[in-house]
């Protein structure tokens, strides 16, 4: 995301003010109650009930125009009698440009019962075009392109409790791609790879879950280790994606005190394939993982990275953080070249049962030679691990 998300909080502030004063007018005890779910500093409902928060968004690009949409997130207990019961979420994200693109996900993160069963889902449709800059860690930015995409994602991964801590299940991803360039001449039609009209795929696997975490949405404590493996047989035959894909991620949570924590995460991802289409490569950057880098900057069959975030939570409803990491795309072409990451970021508990939380974040990236410091502006909800 861009600084133009600068703008996606002036929206939620003239959006959400207005509504107070209003309602003030009408009702103080409104006012007053309004006023402790989103700002007091002690949660006094103990019904553990759920919550809904929606964030309005408003941008500009000189290539997709005015974009508009709302960004929204549901967090509740499937058992609310069960104090050990994690919470489950539900965020719908969607928006829209004043040039006909579409781009609506659909995500949940449940946990059932007993937290007997742990599933996780999206569907995703995408009508966005992005930035392509070429294969492996070395691209330049002169060789920006502007591609036209459509995408369709539904994705279901459903986990069951083996052991206290660890999980096993089943997974299934479905996506479907479609791609445009405008220009005969750029970096899209000069480089030599599969996938370029497009594709789909239909990916089966299985994973492991260990998972020690005290909250599934701001973590302070505990082990999160994770790893998923995909086949894809070959269903649609030509070009379309026949291979195997590899996940993980490890995490470690430690408070030294109940307002100040270290987060750290290892995270690897790998596609294999005697024909893999560039759209399943792993890309580098974006609002999780390599903070500071446009969301496939550098994108290859192979990603490393790695990154710590120090959490200082001085307010029930306020924390900062800062962080840093490095990773890298690679190949067996493309060796690997680890560049930095680093930033700081403000956080806001909109929930305080439920520990959520909007995530404001500055991060810087490399400056190559003869470039601008690459660098972005997050604003998300949830935290990036």
């Amino acid at each position: 995301m861009n600084c133009s998300y600068w703008q996606y909080l002036l929206l939620f502030l003239i959006a959400f003010f207005p509504s107070l004063i209003s309602a003030q007018v009408q009702d103080v005890g409104l006012v007053r109650r309004t006023f402790n779910k989103f700002f007091a500093a002690k949660q006094t409902d103990t019904t553990r009930a759920a919550s809904f928060f929606v964030l309005p968004a408003l941008g500009y690009a000189q290539e997709t125009g005015l974009e508009f949409g709302v960004a929204s997130s549901y967090n509740f207990y499937t058992d609310r009698t069960d104090p050990n019961s994690r919470t489950s979420t539900i965020t719908l994200m969607g928006t829209a440009t004043t040039e006909k693109q579409r781009n609506v996900k659909l995500n949940t993160d449940i946990w059932t019962r007993d937290n007997q069963y742990h599933i996780l889902s999206e569907i995703r449709y995408r009508d966005w075009p992005f930035n392509f800059y070429g294969i492996g860690n070395t691209t330049q930015h002169s060789a920006e392109e502007f591609l036209g995409q459509r995408l369709f994602r539904a994705r279901v991964d459903v986990e069951r409790k083996v052991f206290s801590a660890l999980y096993a299940g089943l997974n299934a991803n479905f996506e479907n791609f479609q791609f445009e360039s405008s220009e005969p001449d750029g970096v899209f039609q000069r480089e030599s790879f599969t996938g370029k009209p497009g594709g789909k795929h239909l990916i089966l696997g299985t994973s492991v879950l260990y998972d020690t975490r005290d909250y599934t949405t701001y973590t302070t404590q505990g082990w999160y280790g994770r790893i998923k493996y995909g086949y894809a047989p070959n269903f649609f035959g030509g070009e379309n994606f026949n291979g195997h894909q590899l996940e993980t991620d490890f995490r470690h949570y430690h408070a030294f005190s109940s307002k100040f924590a270290l987060a750290s995460q290892l995270d690897y991802r790998g596609s294999y394939g005697p024909n893999t289409p560039f759209y399943v490569y792993n890309e580098l950057g974006g609002d999780n993982m390599l903070r500071g880098y446009y969301l496939g900057r550098y994108r290859d069959k192979n990603f490393i990275g790695a990154q710590t975030e120090a959490r200082y939570r001085f307010h029930p409803r306020v924390g900062i953080t800062a962080f840093a990491g490095t990773g890298s795309t690679f190949s067996n072409t493309q060796k690997v070249r680890l560049v930095p990451s680093f930033g700081a970021g403000l956080r806001y508990f909109f929930d305080l049962e439920h520990r959520t939380t909007v995530r404001f974040d500055y991060a810087i990236g490399e400056k190559r030679p003869g470039e601008q410091r690459q660098k972005g502006f997050y604003l998300s909800l949830s935290e990036a691990f």
